[in-house]
């Protein structure tokens, strides 16, 4: 049984509630060897991380042939545990939608993993807006295979996002239930502007929080050498030069710079979870404080944080 120290939310909001923490596959389980990567598996269970976003990515801007999804599934199935005490969440690109549908999607992704549904899924974000009335349909015949239960959204315009909830509606089909957006100490503009905001406050979404290290720079506060996630707004040199303060303001809570971004995203009441990615069994440990900081401080890590968000003048839409 896991830890239960931060008490889960819904992603949806008919569904059960997810773990908090949520582990991501990009440039993780190919980072791992096979028993350091069962071990995860079997950790993250235990402290409430049970939460796997699985993806394939060899597509778009993620044409990498990567094999972290078939190792995840390998380490999965070696791990021994049970499918009902985890969640997967896959993904659907856009970037080659519709010529390569999304069921062919899912279903190459399913077979990569050895997995025969995922809980939820995300529409990954686009460079042109989509056919929203066959997007939310295609996702939608997919859910009535039973091959997935839920869908949500990764950094779409605020304005497409609104489009799929109305467009749902119409149709009387599921809508997009949560936006897996950036957000962290350093970027909120999205997360929590007007746009997104208002649909967090009323339940209409739940927020997924992503990319909330800046590709490890709040981490470690150092620009990694790998492809890390897209600069929006071009603030990426305030955010290394934010680092200081974040680290001096973690080390007055006891916990890493991790661990305090965590609980800054948690301490949002729209966040339903956090996602992250960890390559290392400490850092899953590490990051585990977030919890009982976000549960007891989550306000004091607020104002302590205040003053190091440096997307003011980002657009809060999701255009670019």
């Amino acid at each position: 049984m896991p830890e239960t120290t931060y008490p889960r939310k819904r992603l949806d909001p008919v569904g059960v509630p997810v773990p908090p923490l949520a582990l991501g596959s990009w440039n993780t389980w190919d980072r791992m060897g096979p028993d350091e990567a069962v071990a995860m598996i079997r950790r993250a269970v235990e402290l409430d991380a049970g939460f796997f976003d699985v993806a394939y990515y060899n597509m778009g801007p993620h044409a990498e042939n990567s094999k972290t999804d078939v190792l995840f599934g390998q380490a999965l199935r070696a791990s021994g545990v049970d499918r009902a005490e985890i969640v997967l969440c896959g993904k659907l690109w856009l970037w080659d939608w519709p010529n390569q549908g999304f069921r062919a999607q899912l279903e190459e992704s399913l077979e990569r993993a050895g997995l025969d549904r995922f809980d939820t899924l995300v529409v990954g974000d686009y460079l042109d807006a989509p056919d929203m009335p066959r997007l939310v349909a295609d996702v939608n015949e997919l859910i009535a295979e039973g091959l997935v239960d839920s869908w949500g959204i990764n950094n779409w315009r605020i304005e497409h996002t609104r489009e799929a909830l109305a467009e749902a509606a119409e149709q009387s089909v599921a809508g997009p239930v949560f936006a897996q957006l950036k957000y962290g100490i350093a970027r909120r503009a999205m997360a929590e502007g007007d746009g997104y905001g208002p649909l967090f406050a009323d339940g209409t979404l739940a927020l997924q929080a992503s990319d909330v290290f800046e590709g490890g720079i709040l981490a470690t506060g150092r620009v990694p050498e790998r492809k890390i996630g897209a600069d929006v707004g071009g603030i990426r040199e305030q955010i290394v030069a934010v680092y200081p303060e974040v680290a001096r303001v973690a080390a007055g809570f006891g916990v890493t710079p991790a661990a305090l971004g965590i609980a800054f995203c948690l301490s949002n009441p729209a966040t339903a979870n956090v996602l992250f990615g960890a390559s290392r069994l400490p850092q899953l440990e590490e990051n585990h404080a977030a919890l009982a900081l976000a549960r007891d401080h989550g306000a004091e890590v607020r104002a302590a944080l205040a003053g190091c968000r440096v997307d003011r003048e980002v657009r809060a839409d999701g255009a670019w």
